[in-house]
């Protein structure tokens, strides 16, 4: 397992430098200049002399007219930068926000942890309600129960989310007033500690629902489609037919067998939620997340931050595929990772 996982490990990091580095060119191959968009605001209060030489100091500061590699490097933290030190990813600087103003490392802290608290008591949601949804519909396949629940999730399946975030509004907001329409905080607070992540967590509740609510569909129908072909199988019939219980043969048998391609669909959604699927819902109440920061920064071509932000979705999705790949020898003692 050790082994398996350390060279799992170095396939990562690997892959994670291929990755950046095809992201850094596809960006720097946009056609965009940041240090014309630095010294835009001061063309007017300049004479064209001087703002032309400011603008070419600004490029040679920034390493523009160096080669790609070169600036890949640099940006990395490889090779020293212009100043002669070694700033780049590697080292904990992620750039600088021409939007913003400020470094992204601190623009993006806020709207990160909003984003990873969102997805993450979502994701534990949506899977403790669908998975024993799903067992229960396999159990009692073409029934009238497991019927209305399929005619349910079509319908949840089928409707943008968008839509959902404004029925929800209204329902929960408008008429009822349990929940607040969007933010992120009550507005002039200055709460701290544990009150702060009380008000932030009040302020995630109706985002939250919409993305259980999204989520409930897809997942219940992938875990009822595994545990019914997994329940159709012989060895399931022959521990019924021993006189093992019910409860044993699905929840031992079934369920673990059917686990294993589940667990794929539920990283890859897992994944997909993280990567920017959130962002609809980021937009509909005006939540401060990575979703609404990336879209943000692609609008205003602010690429250092865009590719910050690139590089979190790289990982997550990275050590989403290695925890799937070891989780399988936890589900199925047949998979043999070490050999």
């Amino acid at each position: 397992m050790a082994k398996y996982i350390l060279k799992r490990l170095v396939y990562l990091v690997i892959v994670f430098f291929i990755v950046s580095f095809m992201m850094f060119a596809i960006y720097n191959l946009i056609p965009s200049d940041p240090a014309m968009v630095q010294l835009e605001p001061l063309r007017k209060s300049l004479k064209p002399e001087e703002f032309r030489q400011r603008y070419l100091a600004l490029r040679k500061q920034l390493g523009l007219d160096d080669p790609l590699v070169v600036r890949y490097a640099r940006w990395m933290g490889f090779i020293k930068d212009v100043k002669g030190k070694h700033e780049g990813l590697l080292q904990g600087n992620f750039g600088y926000s021409v939007t913003f103003k400020r470094d992204v490392v601190d623009v993006i802290k806020v709207p990160m942890a909003n984003t990873i608290i969102l997805n993450i008591i979502s994701t534990i949601i949506t899977l403790a309600i669908t998975i024993p949804l799903g067992i229960f519909c396999a159990v009692h396949a073409r029934k009238p129960v497991d019927s209305a629940i399929q005619a349910g999730t079509v319908v949840g399946y089928s409707l943008p989310t968008y839509l959902i975030g404004i029925v929800f509004i209204y329902l929960f907001s408008v008429l009822l007033r349990l929940f607040p329409t969007g933010g992120a905080k009550t507005p002039g607070s200055t709460y701290t500690g544990i009150q702060e992540l009380l008000d932030r967590l009040y302020y995630m509740c109706l985002p939250i629902l919409v993305l259980v609510f999204t989520g409930l569909a897809g997942m219940t129908r992938t875990v009822r489609a595994a545990m019914i072909d997994t329940l159709s199988q012989d060895y399931i019939k022959t521990a019924r037919a021993k006189g093992l219980k019910e409860k044993i043969v699905i929840y031992s048998h079934a369920w673990r067998n059917a686990l294993l391609p589940v667990s794929t669909s539920i990283m890859g959604w897992i994944i997909g939620v993280f990567t920017g699927g959130s962002l609809v819902i980021e937009n509909t109440f005006a939540l401060n997340g990575t979703g609404r920061l990336y879209w943000t920064g692609l609008n205003s071509t602010d690429y250092e931050l865009v590719l910050a932000m690139q590089m979190f979705y790289c990982l997550v999705g990275l050590i989403g595929v290695l925890i799937t790949d070891i989780g399988y020898t936890l589900i199925d003692p047949r998979v043999r990772i070490d050999k």
